[in-house]
């Protein structure tokens, strides 16, 4: 099993969502975070002032899924969220040891 965390843009979400679904790949957590990369940051003006905002807001879209289907998983997160502009996000996918379901007791690929 893999966990496939993704950092996108907003406006984005509801295009990777849709997509997903498409694809039979149901189940994630979303979460709005803040933060920077490369991008550092912007500026913006409010009311005539320049304000310096460090952190950028995005959200968070946490996916697990099976060994067979992590691909399909980033194929299509990469394909919906790219907007060419720098600030579109990460991707990161790391090895999942076990999921439980706290319901029915369900290990492993079963529980997800």
């Amino acid at each position: 099993m893999k966990k496939v965390e993704a950092i996108i843009r907003h406006f984005k979400l509801e295009d990777v969502k849709n997509s997903l679904a498409e694809q039979e790949i149901h189940g994630m957590t979303v979460s709005e975070v803040r933060g920077f990369g490369r991008q550092k940051g912007h500026t913006e003006m409010y009311r005539g002032t320049e304000y310096a905002i460090d952190f950028v807001p995005k959200v968070k879209l946490e996916i697990v899924c099976t060994d067979e289907t992590v691909q399909k998983v980033i194929d299509t997160v990469l394909q919906n969220a790219q907007t060419g502009d720098i600030g579109d996000g990460k991707i990161f996918i790391t090895d999942l040891q076990n999921a439980i379901r706290i319901r029915t007791g369900e290990m492993g690929e079963e529980a997800i």
